[in-house]
């Protein structure tokens, strides 16, 4: 894998952890908790592409 199409792949991540705004703006106010904002995103974001969906209610729709 080239330079180029790593760098691609994570600023792309970072694009994606940007739309939650809760970790573009930085609500939390310890690192700990932060962390786990991002954690959180990234999860969502990893669940929607390999195709599971979330629901209002908390549940997961496959």
């Amino acid at each position: 894998m080239t330079v180029y199409r790593r760098r691609n792949t994570v600023e792309r991540c970072l694009n994606q952890l940007k739309g939650f705004r809760g970790t573009a703006t930085r609500y939390e106010k310890t690192a700990t908790s932060y962390e786990a904002a991002i954690t959180l995103a990234s999860l969502l974001i990893w669940a929607r592409s390999i195709g599971i969906r979330t629901l209002a209610g908390g549940g997961l729709l496959v």
